[in-house]
Formats: structure tokens, sequence, C-alpha cells
């Protein structure tokens, strides 16, 4: 057998690819009618403690609006896009639409929502589809929310109303390559020279970075040895942004790879709001909460496609819902669903009233994932070989909550923050002999 050049291979791919991405949307309920794919998104029926009441008429309408607009522009495309690794830049009209962006700001054109309302909203994009969420949550309860907290009036003014309406983009960077759960240990250097900084460094898994507009990113001022924060245009000489490959989740969302050399950011765009790693504790504290608020989404997603499936395909001559086992499934998913949703209703609440700590936010952010993916876990049991398809959403969101598992702190490291506040004792790093741990 003679085996094609590395040439040949890769135009009878590429070749390949193009047939297969260029045919017309097969209609998977005609070609094989077991039951009907996720692009005609199931109905909601994974409330069934009626979580509606819990909110005002305002947080109903949102829901509602928000889940309208998911089902019928996301759904019927976003397989396409999650299968090719790319992002559907063709929704974000429609999501800019919505009015979600900007979430709790008040003012510069934002919503102005309460924390709960926001949480809302990012739970139905979820459901629907984690890699939107994403993508909305970097932009708005990171970027938008850095600049509303810890920018001058000028910067919120010049950068806000745009960035609410989706008409410019928006990244967020702490994380670096050899930083993560450590990531006030950030190596990344703002050095001050007339004018303004220059940047030095690198950043990781960065959403929306490859097409983003503006960068908000930290790095450590030489001087002063302390974090600060600065807004870069994405055409800033010396910045680079490359698309990590590869991924087995949240694949529509094109994390990056900055890189930074010899990066110019005049003072009018350095964040004054920010002067030690402590200052980006009062955006984490929100996104932490909206975090939370995407596993909710993800897995009431899951329920209700696995519902309507059970229910749609036959085995034993008889519908999948009818057995036992399959029953039992469903219902130890319909109460994770029940009690991460209060958790995550109740952690807005706590959050709204001025009470919530970072321990709170923290429990709330790892014990509602782990339990999405146990959730997400049994949809994959309950829908067999079709389990492994995107088209079914269940396969697809068994990845996207691998990443969600892991971002916004990991699980084990938000356990230690909430060990380290009801114990009063930090356990992150390794203490010298015959001394505590410390943070």
């Amino acid at each position: 057998m003679k085996i094609p050049s590395s040439e040949t291979q890769e135009k009878m791919n590429n070749e390949a690819k193009s047939a297969y991405f260029d045919l017309p949307a097969l209609d998977m309920s005609v070609a094989f009618p077991q039951a009907t794919p996720a692009s005609i998104f199931p109905s909601c029926t994974s409330d069934y403690y009626q979580f509606d009441d819990l909110l005002t008429s305002a947080e109903q309408a949102l829901r509602m609006k928000v889940r309208n607009c998911m089902e019928k522009e996301v759904a019927p495309i976003m397989t396409k896009y999650w299968e090719k690794a790319e992002f559907p830049f063709e929704v974000v009209p429609k999501l800019g639409s919505l009015g979600i962006a900007g979430g709790t700001i008040k003012g510069y054109g934002c919503p102005g929502f309460s924390i709960t309302a926001n949480a809302i909203a990012t739970a139905e994009v979820a459901r629907v589809d984690a890699s939107c969420s994403t993508f909305i949550l970097v932009h708005s309860s990171l970027a938008m929310l850095t600049i509303a907290l810890c920018g001058s009036e000028e910067q919120k003014q010049k950068y806000l109303p745009s960035l609410a309406e989706l008409k410019t983009i928006a990244c967020w960077g702490l994380t670096e390559p050899e930083y993560g759960s450590d990531a006030s240990a950030l190596m990344t250097t703002a050095r001050k020279v007339d004018g303004g900084w220059i940047l030095e460094g690198q950043k990781r898994w960065i959403g929306n970075s490859t097409f983003a507009d503006l960068l908000v990113i930290f790095a450590r001022n030489t001087t002063a040895n302390q974090i600060n924060g600065f807004i870069i245009k994405k055409d800033a000489p010396g910045l680079q942004a490359t698309k990590i490959e590869n991924k087995i989740g949240l694949r529509m969302v094109q994390n990056g790879d900055i890189v930074m050399k010899n990066v110019f950011v005049p003072d009018e765009d350095r964040l004054p709001g920010v002067n030690s790693f402590q200052d980006t504790s009062k955006v984490l504290a929100v996104s932490r909460v909206m975090v939370a608020w995407q596993p909710i989404g993800i897995a009431m997603g899951v329920y209700d496609m696995c519902h309507r499936y059970l229910k749609e395909r036959k085995q034993f001559g008889a519908p999948l819902a009818a057995f036992q086992l399959n029953q039992q499934k469903l219902v130890e998913m319909l109460g994770n669903i029940q009690g991460i949703l209060l958790v995550g209703w109740r952690l807005c609440k706590m959050y709204e009233s001025g009470i919530m700590t970072p321990g709170h936010a923290s429990l709330g952010k790892s014990w509602i994932t782990s339990k999405a993916r146990e959730t997400v876990s049994l949809g994959r049991e309950l829908l067999g070989g079709n389990g492994i398809l995107a088209d079914f959403l269940v396969a697809k969101a068994f990845c996207d909550l691998e990443p969600i598992y892991t971002y916004e702190g990991t699980y084990d490291i938000n356990t230690l923050v909430t060990g380290r506040e009801i114990t009063g004792i930090a356990s992150f790093k390794p203490a010298a002999p015959g001394q505590r741990s410390r943070l």
C-alpha cells in the first residue's frame, strides 16, 4: 500500500472537511426518526419547584426574553460551530439586542440588573449553549465590570457604552502560563515611562482574546511591586494573541495565549482603581457568582433534553421513560437541579444584602459545579449511544462543564477558600517546619 505524502494527506483532509461542512443541514429527526435533536430545543421542564415564583415580574420577563432568543437563534447553529471550534460571530448582534451585557453596571448604556437578574440571564444562555455564556461572562462580568469598578469616569464614558451594545468586545487577562491558581504571583510587568507604561509578559487561557477590541490586562508595577490594571487596544504594537487549539470543552470560546513585547499603554488607559491584587477581588466576587449560574443553566438544559428524549425514544416496545432505572436517574437529576437553583438564588440574595463572603461564593461555585457535573453524567448514561453525539446536547454539555469546573478557581482551590474561612487556617502554601501554613 502506497502511503500518500504529507502534503497529499493534508490536501485530502482539507477537501474532506470542506465537503463535510458545505453539506446542507441534515434534519436528523427525518433521517433517524428516534428523537428530536437539540437544534430544536426542548421546552423547560426542569423548574420543578417553580423557582419562577421567587423572581420579580421583571426577572421573569428577562428570563423568557433570553430563553426565547437562545432557543430560536442559537440552538439551531451551536453544534456546527462547536464541532468546528469556531466562534459564531453571526449571533453577536442578536445577543447584543438582549441588553444583558454590562449586567449589574448602572449607567453608561448598561442595564443595571440586580445580581439575581444577571444570574438568571447567565443561566438561560448557558442552558442552550455554555460557550455563548462564557463569551458574555468574560466580556461583561470580568472586563466591563473591571472598568466600571476600577476605571476613571473618562474611561467608563469612553468604553462602556459600545461594550454594552456588543459593538466592541473585551477580554480579561489575569492567568499566566506559570500562574493559574496562584494568580497573585503573576510575572507580567508594567514599567513607567514618559506618558505611559511598557508591558512585558504572557497571559494564557484568555477567552475572547483572539478577536477582542479591548484587553483588560493585569501586570506587576516594577516600582511599587503591586498589581495594576490596564486597557490595551487590539492593534497595539508588540501585542499578539494566538488561539489555543485542541480543547475538548467550550470549543466555540476562543481562548488565547497572549504575548506582550514592549507594549506601550498610555497613562489614560491605566485603571486607577487597581493598585493591588485585592482590588481584583471586587470583580471576582461578582464573576464567581455568575460562574456558579453557568452549571445551573447547563444542568437544566441537559435535563430538559433527557426528559424529551426518554419519552420519544423507544426500546423493547416501550418509551425509555417507562423503565424504572431511567426514571430513577431522571429524578436524581431533577433533585440536583432544584438544590443548585436554590443555593444559587440564596447566594445572589446574600450578595445583594451585603453579607456574602468569599467563602460563600467559593462554596457555591464548587458545590454547584460538582452537582451539575454529576447531573450531566447521569444524562450521558440515559442517552446511551446518542449520549456521545453533540447533536443531542448532552455530550457537548458533558465536555463544556469540564473547563467551568476548573476556571474561576478550581474545585479544590474554592473548597480551600471556604475551608480557610470556616477554620481560620489558610492551607494554600506548604508551611515550613514549625510554622502555620499561610496564603
